[in-house]
């Protein structure tokens, strides 16, 4: 990309392959070091979803207008892959963590298989003490850090899907795939799978293959991120901004509404169904905008230079069209 297309600061989704061991603010301040590093434009980074340092796998990063959508990705969907070690229970409920709890019972695969559908649907869970939730306006981990006790109260989630995946030959350890809402706790899950196997268990490997519409097919690892900002650019690896709204309708809007709609007016008379919809001039996205009885409201507007080149010539043709009307009027 040359230096005049460098100077407009990106917009869209860079989807990262976080390796375990970097934390999710790592990994938003890795894309901005090879922004600066590359010459690109001051550009607003952020991510759609936190994953543990401990964890990998699946990390929107969303660059410039695409920040704004940033909280309806923390609202989405996860699926998980991760595997469950049996005979010991750490405080931390993962690798990290001190051992708490022995137990010589390894279930068979039939006995997992037969727990799973207690699992399903919407549960009660109780977060782990090692998490970030504030207890009293302290970090949780930080109070388990400091020796306290630290108690929980239970909060519904609901897991979508869960499933046993084929492992090598043994007892010790098995695979799930894990399709969950917002807010559980995978190590959660786990400590609890292996509560009712009556043993105990803690979380060996961690992979999230899939956040909202994003899946670890269209995942980039640091190293080849670099690589490609080295080259071709990042740009060449940009998702469009509306890829993170796949499963909201568009709203194709004309020049004139779409000047009202940037301006934060209100649309009236749409014939349109009640909902929440991505209002769209030509392949540009506006806004989203929630329609309500035929009035369609601004939720969040976006600034992006194709809209507002758009909005130029149609402003410039309307002059145009204006003093040839007045050139026609002259006797």
């Amino acid at each position: 990309m040359g230096d005049e297309r460098k100077a407009v600061p990106l917009s869209g989704w860079l989807i990262l392959d976080k390796p375990r061991g970097l934390g999710s603010t790592q990994g938003v301040s890795a894309v901005k070091r090879m922004l600066r590093q590359h010459g690109y434009a001051k550009t607003k980074v952020g991510h759609g979803g936190t994953l543990d340092p401990l964890a990998e796998g699946v990390l929107p990063i969303a660059l410039g207008e695409a920040t704004k959508l940033a909280g309806r990705m923390l609202d989405a969907s996860k699926i998980y892959v991760f595997t469950l070690r049996f005979g010991q229970q750490t405080d931390t409920l993962d690798t990290e963590g001190a051992v708490v709890a022995t137990s010589d019972v390894r279930p068979t695969r039939d006995a997992v298989m037969a727990v799973l559908p207690r699992f399903t649907g919407a549960i009660a869970q109780v977060p782990p003490a090692y998490s970030a939730l504030k207890l009293d306006g302290q970090r949780a981990y930080a109070r388990a850090r400091a020796g306290e006790r630290v108690e929980l109260t239970p909060r519904s989630v609901t897991i979508h899907a869960l499933s046993l995946l084929p492992d090598a030959p043994g007892r010790d350890e098995v695979t799930l795939e894990a399709h969950v809402s917002k807010g559980t706790y995978i190590r959660s899950l786990a400590r609890d799978i292996a509560q009712a196997l009556g043993t105990c268990a803690h979380v060996t490997y961690l992979r999230r293959i899939k956040a909202g519409p994003f899946h670890e097919q269209q995942a980039i690892s640091l190293d080849n991120l670099e690589e490609v900002a080295k080259g071709a650019g990042l740009e060449h690896l940009l998702l469009p901004l509306e890829a993170g709204l796949d499963d909201i309708p568009a709203l194709a809007l004309d020049q004139a509404s779409a000047q009202a709609v940037r301006q934060g007016r209100v649309l009236s008379g749409m014939p349109q169904s009640s909902g929440l919809y991505l209002a769209k001039l030509g392949a540009a996205p506006v806004a989203l905008m929630e329609i309500s009885d035929g009035t369609a409201k601004v939720v969040r507007g976006f600034n992006l230079p194709d809209v507002a080149e758009q909005e130029r010539e149609y402003h410039v043709g309307d002059r145009r069209k204006e003093a040839g009307n007045h050139c026609r009027e002259r006797p």
